[in-house]
């Protein structure tokens, strides 16, 4: 059976798991390996390596309709560590049986706020106001399986199953 995502149909942003924070629009962290530069003899210029489980900094964007409601903006505000969770309805379709269907996809995020805008006041519109968050954990399902699990602190880079840094945290005596 061939299913491809055709459209997400709405989505929750909670915080702590509990906590619906309203209206959103999310701009989800960018997952980028650092990377090195390795130039010497025998090579024809420079080959940039992405190193293996080393990732640079992510960031979750959201995009509030309001910035006054107290379990809102003001909570996530606070600076200290959020567990912020975004559950998604997304669409698929299916290929061989010509039909549609739902799927759940859920993105988990352990972050700090690190800049906020009220925004704008403007008669007769919606606010415009904004969050950046410093992304230290970042985990994604689909219908309930796990897709990934990025976690900076605890060096853990698990795609698909495979535990990427394994062998380096064992190297490091961590295991």
């Amino acid at each position: 059976m061939t299913r491809y995502p055709s459209a997400t149909i709405s989505f929750r942003v909670y915080e702590d798991s509990v906590n619906e924070v309203g209206l959103a629009k999310a701009t989800l962290p960018d997952i980028a390996y650092k990377a090195v530069t390795i130039t010497g003899s025998g090579m024809m210029g420079d080959i940039e390596v992405p190193l293996i489980g080393m990732l640079e900094n992510m960031e979750l964007g959201l995009d509030f309709l309001g910035h006054t409601d107290p379990g809102t903006f003001p909570m996530l505000m606070e600076p200290r560590k959020h567990l912020i969770e975004l559950r998604v309805a997304e669409e698929y379709w299916d290929v061989e049986d010509a039909e549609v269907g739902l799927w759940g996809i859920k993105h988990v995020l352990v972050a700090r706020p690190k800049l906020l805008k009220p925004g704008g006041l403007i008669p007769a519109t919606a606010a415009d106001s904004s969050g950046t968050f410093t992304v230290y954990a970042y985990k994604a399902y689909r219908d309930g399986k796990e897709l990934w699990d990025l976690d900076k602190r605890n060096m853990r880079c698990v795609i698909n199953g495979k535990d990427w840094m394994a062998d380096v945290r064992k190297a490091l005596g961590y295991n």
